[in-house]
């Protein structure tokens, strides 16, 4: 069985071949370089050492997938022939190497043994320019590869073979389906050879790099640290397991309308679980909602709107470009200040101001809420009172009112002046600063607390609910303030 010798060029300069390399190049009774557009080929040639170059096949064939199959074919041909065939491809044969994989696993069908000797990659020269430790996590990909990257790739990435600007901008054009579009990328072109060039730019700019060639890698660094500080993948993982045909039959069955009231409960749940100043309760509650908000994702990206990671990437892009004095050069004196500039940005990025002050404020929000945040928005351009004195003076009123359409008996009336009353109330919850929904939902599980520990002496004292008078209801209601009391003391 022949023996087929494969070698690696290095990254560039000739000064980064191993001697046992060089040794092989010069005795080869035929060399074959995978290109000879790479600085070491002018030293072969200065050497007077013969070779054959495969840069023909990247002319014969449209996609570099045929371009790849086609050397190994012929590279694979000439060592059945014969021994003494060495193959060279640029930096070291193992890394990002298209052909050196191929002819792995083609060999033995062609009754050719393969030999790797090591080599210098450009990832070394690479290493020491930018200061990167590859044990951090780093994934090394062909340019043509990038689309079968997953999406929520943490570690930081390596493009090679960007031979040229189109390759670099179907590149771009790939991985701004993964990364936004100005998450920053270094172009490094020519490593370790006199006319070395580290740049970098935002992603979509980098395309716009002049004088690409085949030197030219990308580098981008790792989300860990900005954008993913913990593992998604399973939950992402089991709700589209739960989604598939094989899956749950009622998780098939839901829509994004459909699972409207259980996004509702679960915020509740959460705000329940922070009350009781229970971690245990708050950690399974915010999963809950998670699982809803995963949900949701799964269902968009079924129907090719968005995934998960649109989801967080269009968020943190968000947080970051609104808040310009923590991520940019922008100073703040206090936090009243961030609230203005963060409303500057929201209008400027709606493209100006609304149409009307009240804009934006949902219309399925729950009415305390919705008050509360219609309310705040008429404040912001002046339809407010100065101070809360007047406030005291509108909820007299309005219960006056309330009060005397109750004596009239006009039950739409009523309705009314009840309404009236509670918006006056909301009102007052902005003057004291205290959101109304969550005070109330607090005082709505304060009674179910306390009506349970009710019921639960009534069973205790073999009693049924007649043999109580109201004042020894109210007597219980008291115990159950004062366990409560001294439980959250």
């Amino acid at each position: 069985m022949n023996e087929l010798i494969i070698v690696g060029l290095g990254p560039g300069s000739p000064g980064h071949l191993t001697a046992e390399t060089l040794d092989i190049l010069a005795q080869a009774k035929e060399l074959l370089l995978r290109t000879d557009k790479h600085p070491t080929a002018e030293f072969l040639r200065q050497k007077g050492i013969q070779f054959t170059s495969y840069d023909y096949m990247y002319e014969r064939h449209n996609a570099f997938a045929d371009v790849y199959s086609s050397i190994a074919a012929d590279c694979l041909r000439r060592a059945a022939a014969g021994p003494g065939v060495v193959f060279a491809v640029p930096g070291s044969p193992l890394v990002a190497e298209k052909t050196v994989a191929l002819l792995r696993e083609q060999a033995a069908a062609a009754g050719v043994a393969v030999r790797i000797i090591p080599g210098m990659s450009f990832l070394e020269v690479l290493y020491a320019r930018l200061g990167i430790d590859p044990v951090d996590g780093l994934m090394v990909v062909d340019a043509a590869d990038i689309p079968q990257l997953p999406v929520d790739l943490a570690a930081a990435l390596v493009v090679t073979q960007v031979y040229n600007r189109q390759v670099a901008s179907d590149a771009k054009l790939a991985l701004m389906e993964l990364y936004p579009d100005h998450y920053p990328v270094t172009v490094v072109k020519s490593l370790g050879l006199p006319g070395e060039e580290v740049r970098q730019v935002p992603l979509y700019e980098m395309d716009r790099v002049p004088d690409i060639d085949h030197l030219t890698s990308i580098y981008l660094p790792g989300r860990k640290s900005r954008l993913q500080t913990f593992a998604l993948t399973p939950l992402v993982d089991i709700m589209a397991r739960l989604r598939a045909p094989e899956g749950c039959l009622w998780d098939i069955e839901q829509t994004h309308a459909s699972l409207r009231r259980y996004i509702v409960e679960e915020v509740y749940e959460v705000l329940e679980a922070i009350e009781l100043a229970a971690p245990e309760k708050l950690c399974e509650e915010l999963g809950d909602l998670l699982l809803q908000i995963v949900f949701h994702a799964r269902i968009a990206e079924e129907a090719g709107e968005f995934s998960m990671q649109d989801v967080i990437d269009t968020v943190c892009d968000k947080m970051i470009r609104r808040h310009p004095h923590v991520f940019g050069d922008i100073s703040v004196s206090d936090a009243a200040e961030v609230v203005v500039n963060w409303d500057k940005i929201k209008n400027r990025e709606k493209g100006g101001a609304p149409g009307s002050a009240l804009d934006g404020v949902p219309g399925g929000l729950p009415s305390l809420m919705r008050a509360f945040k219609l309310q705040a928005k008429a404040a912001k351009v002046g339809f407010d009172w100065d101070n809360i004195e007047p406030v005291w003076a509108k909820i007299r009123e309005e219960l006056d009112e309330l009060r005397q359409a109750i004596a009239d008996g006009a039950p739409s009336k009523i309705e009314d002046e009840l309404g009236d009353v509670l918006f006056a109330v909301v009102n007052l919850s902005r003057f004291i600063d205290t959101e109304p929904e969550t005070a109330l939902n607090r005082t709505n599980n304060k009674f179910v607390r306390r009506f349970r520990y009710i019921e639960e002496a009534v069973r205790r004292q073999g009693k049924t609910w007649k043999e109580y008078t109201l004042s020894d209801l109210d007597r219980l209601w008291e115990d159950a303030k004062r366990q409560e009391t001294k439980k959250f003391e």
